[in-house]
């Protein structure tokens, strides 16, 4: 976080920019730093409640997380669970990506006709060993198992796995991913993880650029939803094929 607010102010103090594109680890914090900037802000995979953003360029984060879980439900029935509840391993209490995935998960999973269990949420600041203490805690308190375990990332999602792995309860379990990391969908096809929701970072990347030229330009731009893929064992060796193809453009 240090980091990123010395990099931003470094860069809007500057004054050599004609536009600023800004993936915030902290949107509150950021938003107050862009305040006296009168150059375009593209806000990238996490939005900023500010009025010099003219563009949020990413996924749709509730969207995706209502499409992941109504998968997860699918999954689950198929599984042979009758009683279909879901609990959420969180990110940051607060953060608008969480509420936004939180929100989408609660839909997708009760629209499906599923129970979303929101009073028994784990929050895990998004990191994986704190995820492993989540998961620890639930199956404790469920030692009957859960039907579904959705997180708001894939690092806690495969972290919850792992935590779960060799309880019998919860070898039926369906644990749903988001980001669609390379490495999630490679647990994906091993079967340590059912789904992830997958987002579309070369998109998001090459879109963020082209907005920022053209609000740089003076021309009227948009949000723009990159979209979202669900990733499950069908797809995720294409997905992990694309991404390798990605990033040989880089190389």
């Amino acid at each position: 976080y240090d980091e990123q607010t010395n990099m931003i102010d470094t860069d809007i103090n500057g004054g050599g920019y004609d536009a600023y594109i800004i993936a915030p680890l902290q949107s509150d914090s950021v938003a107050a730093q862009i305040a006296a900037t009168d150059k375009p802000v593209i806000a990238l995979d996490t939005n900023i409640n500010s009025d010099k953003v003219v563009s949020f360029v990413g996924t749709g984060n509730e969207k995706a997380a209502k499409m992941g879980a109504e998968k997860a439900v699918e999954e689950a029935k198929a599984a042979g669970w009758d009683k279909v509840e879901c609990i959420e391993i969180a990110g940051v209490q607060g953060d608008a990506t969480n509420t936004a995935r939180m929100t989408g998960y609660k839909e997708g999973i009760e629209e499906a006709g599923g129970t979303f269990l929101e009073k028994e949420t784990q929050y895990a600041d998004a990191v994986a060993d704190k995820a492993v203490n989540s998961m620890e805690a639930i199956m404790q308190t469920h030692p009957e198992g859960v039907a579904i375990i959705c997180a708001n990332n894939d690092d806690m999602a495969c972290a919850a796995a792992k935590a779960a792995k060799g309880n019998k309860a919860y070898e039926k379990t369906i644990f749903l991913g988001f980001d669609g990391s390379t490495s999630a969908c490679q647990a994906v096809l091993d079967g340590s993880l059912t789904l992830t929701c997958a987002q579309q970072p070369y998109d998001m990347g090459y879109k963020a650029c082209e907005t920022a030229v053209k609000a740089a330009k003076g021309e009227s731009v948009d949000n723009v939803d990159t979209g979202t893929e669900i990733i499950e064992k069908d797809n995720a060796q294409a997905r992990i094929d694309k991404m390798n193809e990605y990033l040989a453009k880089i190389k």
